[in-house]
């Protein structure tokens, strides 16, 4: 049986005197309102602890001490006594726009001697805080009584009831002028810090011991739990998660006995779509009221709440350190734009790091993406795994924050006059701009290499007539590669060609690419994943062409040269391996699923396939499998194949209102690239090892294959013996039909044949005769 919490839980953060204080108030008679029988759904406790949950907690209690409600403030002002009413004016109207101050409840002591203020005060609000997070409460209240109730008493009581934790929140850090920054502090925490000890000494080391969540919501002060457990699979296979109708499951590819093996699975487990973050560790679901991240070692625990109401879209940080969230609202004027609020968070603490709010012009600049007009992600993450970096682009600026202190780097954005898009190398915190033209063409346009932090730009190319720009960087930002479209002298039409930047060498080197036809439209581009190769379809629809380049030749590793051109073929789309070397040639949408396995090394095609309707394409993170799927937005054939990296089709499921298909990512591998190197030349000594294990699972699902059809031998030949012994119980009946005729056999029997006439139509047509033409 699934716990169900009371409102008893709730009554241990917040006091009902208070709450009846508040009600009564507002004018509602909360005595109408039974509050113990309410129940919050089964298998869900908000965060909440039952009366008996907190039996399992090992570690102790600590309880408050009661001074929740006061805040010291300091780094104030010293000042005389003709300026105290002064200064407390000031104070009192910082911290009373956050909450109610008790009456007496500003104390700034004053020094006896010096008639001086000791630079710090104590300000005491009505209520105190409630522990835990607030967005607990609130859902807990949501639940229990409906969205009237929150927006009436609960949207009223719970504010008074945060005060002095969203005062230390809000204020801690604030500048009051240059000189005096505000550092502010619960009353209560002095008591913790007097405790510490005046001698450091090493904290007990604790062996590590995997277990289940506690109920604390921090992710840093969880019992110890391995999130990386999937990884040591046995049988080395990867996960993905799959959504279709209102269930969502995620399950082990095993491919060796051709089918997957389900892992966990959750009905409504998201309102809208699932997300892995970008190293595999969490499952991320989104909800009304924001998102929540999921994982652990043997089942997907509930892990962490970000609460945003409304949340439309999430994005993690590329080191999964931070989550971005993101909503709209319409405005109460119907003339004004929806109103954005992002959120950052860090995944861990579940903490807002930084919030940006505003209009939704104010975030649409950079492209036409995403929701309504917005370009997703808003913000954009740098300098490789670190999060160190993360920045967005606006009228006249590219915004740089840096992850420290969430503020803007030098405090000033980049000023870039008219730039239109932007992109972070994958590797290095290092930025392209791009710039078009200006003044009609007399001002040419531009793409810029930019540093970061320092902002020196390391490289610019001026481009002319140009009338639009796309920016693509290999996966180790080795290279860097700028589609430029380009107007014709007529101005009728457009050309393109790429100019390749080498961003690893000295001085940036920078080439020119065009192809043999300029006027070929180019489909789609993209790099070879850690490699030094690209891929082009290039031409005109219905047969395009595909061509292949190497960023080096023969023995020249400075020049571009091209690989090969594949003519005529079926394909809108270029899927690289994760590990480079094969790539799928796709032919989706208007060419119906088209597949072409092909092999960059040796230049060949490896096998040519089809899966009808296909609307994506995701090869797993080792490279050794591949998923196509048709999902929803087609209403027959929804489900997903799962292909062998050379085309073999390996297995099949068909899953009605499908969804989402997605691989769970692995983190970077720890061997050096010389260690994988070596493993790949001694690939054979390794791979014993696994022939063998795959030849004992190919002798048994043969003996499976042998057992099944001996089964469906046995059931074919009872259903030919009941039949046998049928006929013979009917025989007596037969000769009574037969007139008394006793044999079966046909050659006893006198075969006839009869022709029959039959006048199918008969029509009359009646023909004119001129006699004089005789």
């Amino acid at each position: 049986m699934a716990e169900v919490a009371s409102m008893e839980d709730i009554r241990a953060t917040a006091s009902m005197e208070d709450i009846r204080a508040a009600a009564s108030t507002l004018g509602i008679d909360i005595s109408n309102i039974d509050l113990d029988s309410i129940r919050l759904p089964p298998g869900e406790d908000f965060g909440i602890l039952s009366d008996d949950e907190d039996l399992h907690e090992e570690d102790p209690l600590e309880y408050d001490a009661g001074f929740g409600n006061i805040i010291v403030v300091d780094n104030l002002p010293v000042v005389p006594r003709e300026k105290y009413d002064k200064l407390e004016g000031v104070v009192r109207k910082i911290y009373s726009q956050i909450g109610m101050i008790k009456e007496g409840g500003l104390l700034m002591p004053v020094d006896p001697d010096t008639q001086k203020t000791l630079g710090f005060c104590f300000i005491e609000y009505n209520t105190a805080q409630v522990h835990g997070q607030p967005s607990v409460v609130y859902r807990a209240f949501d639940e229990s009584f409906g969205t009237q109730f929150h927006q009436t008493v609960v949207g009223k009581i719970l504010p008074l009831m945060l005060e002095a934790e969203l005062a230390r929140e809000k204020t801690n850090g604030y500048k009051l002028d240059r000189a005096h920054i505000f550092a502010v502090n619960m009353f209560d925490d002095f008591d913790r810090f007097m405790k510490v000890p005046d001698e450091w000494a090493p904290p007990e080391t604790k062996p590590y011991t995997p277990g289940s969540p506690s109920s604390t919501m921090n992710l840093s002060l969880r019992k110890p739990e391995n999130l990386q457990h999937w990884l040591t699979d046995e049988k080395a296979r990867d996960q993905f998660v799959i959504r279709a109708g209102s269930d969502t499951e995620v399950l082990w590819n095993d491919a060796r006995q051709l089918k997957p093996e389900p892992v966990y699975k959750r009905a409504y487990w998201t309102e809208s779509f699932v997300q892995w973050s970008p190293l595999g560790t969490y499952l991320a679901t989104v909800h009304r009221q924001g998102a929540a991240v999921w994982g652990g070692a043997n089942a997907f625990n509930r892990l962490m709440r970000y609460a945003h109401p409304q949340v439309k879209l999430i994005d993690f940080s590329p080191g999964e350190k931070y989550l971005v969230t993101y909503s709209s609202h319409e405005p109460s004027n119907p003339r004004d734009t929806h109103r954005v609020v992002l959120n950052v968070f860090d995944v861990r603490t579940g903490k807002v790091m930084r919030d940006f709010k505003g209009s939704m012009d104010e975030f649409s600049v950079g492209g036409a993406g995403g929701v309504s007009g917005v370009s997703w992600p808003v913000f954009r993450w740098g300098g490789g795994k670190d999060d160190k970096y993360f920045a967005r682009i606006g009228k006249n600026v590219i915004s740089v924050y840096e992850t420290e202190t969430f503020s803007l780097i030098d405090k000033k954005s980049l000023k870039v006059e008219n730039v239109m898009d932007f992109s972070w190398s994958p590797a290095d915190p290092i930025l392209v701009l791009f710039v078009p033209e200006l003044g009609g063409g007399n001002q040419p346009a531009r793409v810029s290499l930019v540093q970061i932090p320092s902002k020196e730009e390391l490289r610019q190319k001026n481009l002319f007539s140009v009338s639009d720009c796309k920016m693509y960087w290999q996966s180790n930002g080795d290279y860097l590669a700028v589609k430029v479209d380009r107007y014709t002298k007529t101005k009728k039409s457009t050309y393109t060609g790429f100019e390749l930047f080498r961003i690893k060498e000295r001085d940036i080197p920078i080439e020119v690419l065009e192809l043999e036809n300029k006027n070929d439209k180019i489909i789609a581009f993209a790099w070879e994943p850690k490699g030094h190769r690209f891929a082009v379809i290039h031409g005109d629809s219905p047969r395009p062409d595909v061509s292949f380049y190497s960023m080096r030749s023969g023995s020249n590793t400075g020049r571009v040269s091209k690989l090969t051109t594949l003519k005529g073929k079926q394909a809108n789309a270029l899927f690289w391996s994760p590990a480079g070397r094969y790539i799928i040639l796709a032919g989706l949408k208007g060419f119906n699923g088209q597949l072409e396995f092909y092999n960059v090394d040796e230049l060949e095609t490896m096998a040519t396939a089809e899966h009808f309707m296909a609307t994506d394409i995701e090869w797993d993170p080792t490279g050794r499998y591949v998923a196509t799927s048709v999902t929803s937005v087609h209403e027959m054939e929804n489900g997903f194949n799962i292909w062998s990296f050379n085309g073999k089709l390996l297995y099949r499921i068909l899953k009605d209102h499908f969804f989402q298909f997605l691989w769970r990512p692995r983190p970077p591998s720890f061997l050096s690239p010389e260690e994988e190197e070596e493993i790949a030349k001694n690939l054979k000594k390794y791979s014993k090892k696994y022939e063998a294990e795959d030849q004992d699972v190919s002798m048994l699902l043969s003996e499976q294959d042998r057992e099944k059809r001996k089964m469906l031998k046995d059931e074919w030949e009872r259903w030919v013996n009941d039949w046998k012994r049928w006929h013979e119980e009917e025989e007596a009946e037969r000769q009574r039909l037969r007139d008394g005729e006793a044999s079966d056999e046909e050659e006893e029997y006198l075969a006839k044949e009869v022709e029959v006439e039959e006048l199918l139509d008969v029509s009359e047509e009646v023909l004119s005769f001129d006699l004089d033409q005789e």
